[in-house]
């Protein structure tokens, strides 16, 4: 057996690329081109030779923090634009980059020039918000000052807030302000205002206590809502008049009025001063209308500018930022010309980071080339997967649960088949299917078009996730015919039923049921189950039988690959104490499981399949009677049970005491050979030479097996039922 599985062709499209630790000696003059290109490529990782430092003791702290402030401009910028409604405007383009310098000053014009309109433009709304709210309150709070027996001036006042209104009005002195200034001298009966519509009940009945009762207030809707400052939303207000009595009363009510945010505003008792200062107020409102639309289109025009180059500038600053922060990790030597740099690149990139170098050593004109060349590790490398549009969202699925250690099988590989299938075996409907594959051959045709343009967070999704869609739908429409259903229908395609009516008439199909008259029908399930009076119990037997058989042939693929990652790091120990019991006691339970499934399948055997498994354990030399599937059954499941027993403290006790007996005898002289475990290979690597340098914790090693061993005894029963649920989602 051995030598079968040792001459087996290697896995090293299903493992981690070997990786290798270089040092890169790079001039300062073609430092930044040199990181720029290698970022480019995106196959080197630095490894930081400045961890001692903070972040303001590095080289480069200056040209970071410059970038910072330049992403905060452009984030700046970016909320302008969503705020004004103009997201359109952003588009990507294509030009030639700016010197950094340069952008930075267009960046600092165009934040400048932002917050200067902004500041113009939000001084007058609030003076145009004043005034519009100085008008509602003339008009509502004059109501309220009109004698109720004077009938002609109501009418008056009617007529003139129409006429008023409509025309414009410029006076040669500003009666408004001089009212505004004697206001608070001139010691009112009453004090009018507004508040926000949500506050009105809440204040009068502040005043109401404030006062003892002793004031009338009257309110009224303001009529026309006004834009809020604060959440630029449009509110809604209403006007209140207050009356009452003494200087008290009235410092009481202005300090509530505060508390609560309303706005008071001056109404003279004259009805004539009050029209006065409304045309005042109509012409000044019709003004700042005219220069607040005047301010909106000179700041949309800017802001359209600046969305053309957003994409491109963002873009820009980011990979300036990642330049300096990388060259952030780098040391100068001791001639401080030249930065030191040591990373990981996979073996099979070293000739492509080389050309990298020197093309940035030629086209930054430097006389001196940068130095490549490789180290001996004293680390364990880190985890590379080499992936393509096909493979990398099944990367990406399989590194959101955990990333493999270095050199380990990648589970990515058999994920590309498992994962699209168990979603058809839930899914399962081959009309479905082709929706969904149709959808994905739509992806997959404008791929080259997509790939370029800007996408929203669900598209980006989906076409990310291409391929996987691909796979579920052919898989669906797999499980979809064996299932024979087409939008949960099915049909006759692979021929006629296995199985005919009783009579001509079949009046008792759903009472008596079926018969059968020929062979099985040839592929899937039978039309005939459909709409029968034993479909939901036949269907539900064989679909959670079936996520059994699926569920514990995945399992079993898991505990093999372990299998030979052990062997890939020559770890003994993990295939003698961890990969052992693991088979036997999955499969003595739940493989065992599985074989009474398709022994029954074969025979058509009645036996309760729950009965047997559960006095497995209970009764387990209690006779089967009916249950009873193939000669030998009670002695094999006595046998099962006790490996099952055996297999669980195989797993925790032997190898802690192992490794601490090979730690003891490698410091006591008598064997000095690298204790050899699966946490790292010194083999793996012929110029690496990493060693483990840990102290040996026999507490801690103990703790570790033990959770790992309880871990995988209840994983085995929670996940064998968690597989059910590609039955219960059927």
């Amino acid at each position: 057996m051995e030598k079968f599985i040792d001459n087996l062709s290697p896995m090293d499209l299903m493992r981690s690329e070997k990786m290798s630790l270089v040092q890169l000696i790079i001039p300062v003059e073609s430092a930044h081109r040199a990181v720029s290109y290698l970022g480019e490529l995106g196959l080197l990782q630095f490894r930081d030779l400045n961890a001692e430092k903070s972040p303001f003791q590095r080289t480069f702290v200056n040209q970071v923090k410059r970038c910072g402030e330049m992403s905060r401009k452009l984030r700046f910028f970016k909320d302008q634009i969503i705020k004004a409604g103009l997201l359109s405007s952003i588009h990507p383009v294509v030009e030639p980059d700016v010197e950094l310098e340069e952008l930075e000053m267009q960046l600092a014009e165009h934040e400048h020039e932002l917050i200067e309109m902004n500041s113009n433009s939000e001084k007058l709304r609030q003076t145009y918000n004043e005034l519009l709210e100085f008008k509602m309150v003339l008009i509502k709070a004059g109501s309220f000052l009109v004698s109720n027996n004077n009938q002609a001036v109501a009418e008056e006042w009617e007529l003139s807030e129409n006429v008023y209104s409509s025309d414009r009005y410029v006076e040669a002195s500003s009666l408004l302000e001089q009212q505004m200034r004697t206001a608070d001298q001139s010691g009112l009966r009453f004090i009018s205002g507004i508040i926000f519509q949500s506050k009105a009940l809440r204040f009068e009945r502040m005043l109401f206590r404030a006062t003892r009762g002793n004031m009338l207030f009257n309110q009224a809707p303001a009529g026309e809502e006004i834009m809020d400052p604060l959440s630029a939303e449009m509110v809604k207000k209403t006007v209140f008049v207050v009356f009452f009595s003494g200087e008290q009363a009235r410092t009481k009510i202005l300090k509530i009025c505060e508390a609560f945010g309303a706005n008071c505003y001056p109404v003279p008792d004259d009805f004539s001063k009050q029209r006065q200062i409304t045309r005042e107020i109509l012409s000044r409102l019709s003004e700042l209308e005219t220069t607040l639309d005047a301010g909106i289109r000179h700041q949309n025009k800017a802001l359209t500018s600046i969305g053309y180059h957003l994409t491109q500038w963002m873009s820009m600053v980011r990979r300036e930022k990642a330049i300096y922060d990388t060259l952030n990790m780098l040391n100068f030597d001791v001639t401080k010309k030249c930065l030191v740099g040591e990373g990981w690149c996979p073996v099979f990139a070293k000739a492509k980071v080389q050309e990298a170098l020197q093309r940035a050593t030629f086209d930054s004109n430097s006389q001196v080339g940068s130095i490549f060349h490789v180290m001996d590790a004293v680390e364990s490398p880190p985890t590379y997967f080499r992936t393509n549009h096909f493979t990398n969202a099944y990367q990406e699925i399989v590194d959101a649960y955990g990333i493999a250690r270095y050199q380990e099988a990648n589970p990515a590989v058999y994920t590309v088949v498992t994962f699209p299938f168990l979603f058809a075996v839930m899914f399962g409907d081959w009309g479905h299917g082709i929706c969904l594959l149709l959808g994905a051959l739509v992806l997959i045709a404008r791929e080259s078009r997509l790939s370029t343009q800007k996408l929203g967070s669900f598209m980006e999704m989906l076409f990310g996730g291409r391929y996987v869609l691909l796979l579920m739908s052919l898989f669906s429409i797999y499980c979809g015919l064996i299932y024979n259903e087409f939008f949960s229908v099915p049909f006759h395609i692979f021929g006629g039923s296995a199985y005919k009516c009783r009579d001509a008439t079949c009046s008792d199909a759903h009472s008596a049921g079926l018969i059968k008259f020929r062979d099985p029908y040839p592929f899937g399930v039978d039309p005939s189950w459909r709409g029968s009076r034993s479909e939901l119990p036949f269907l539900n037997s064989l679909k959670m039988k079936m996520s059994i058989l699926l569920g514990v042939a995945q399992m079993n693929l898991g505990i093999i690959l372990s299998y030979f990652n052990a062997r890939f790091f020559h770890s003994s120990l993990d295939i003698r104490y961890q990969f052992v019991p693991q088979m036997i006691f999955l499969n003595s339970l739940f493989g065992y499981l599985s074989l009474l499934i398709i022994i029954k399948w074969c025979i058509g055997s009645q036996a309760d399949l729950y009965h047997v498994m559960i006095y497995m354990f209970l009764s387990p030399t209690d006779d089967l009677g009916e249950n009873e599937l193939f000669w030998g059954q009670r002695p094999l499941q006595i046998v099962l049970l006790l490996l099952a027993l055996v297999a669980v403290p195989w797993m925790l006790f032997p190898k802690p005491f192992i490794l601490k007996k090979l730690h003891s005898e490698r410091f006591q002289g008598r064997n000095y050979g690298m204790l050899v475990s699966s946490e790292f290979d010194p083999d793996v690597e012929p110029d690496s030479a990493w060693e483990h340098h840990e102290e040996f914790n026999f507490s801690e090693v103990f703790v570790h097996q033990m959770i790992h061993s309880i871990e995988f005894v209840l994983g085995a029963v929670s996940n064998t039922a968690s597989y059910l649920r590609l039955w219960a989602l059927r």
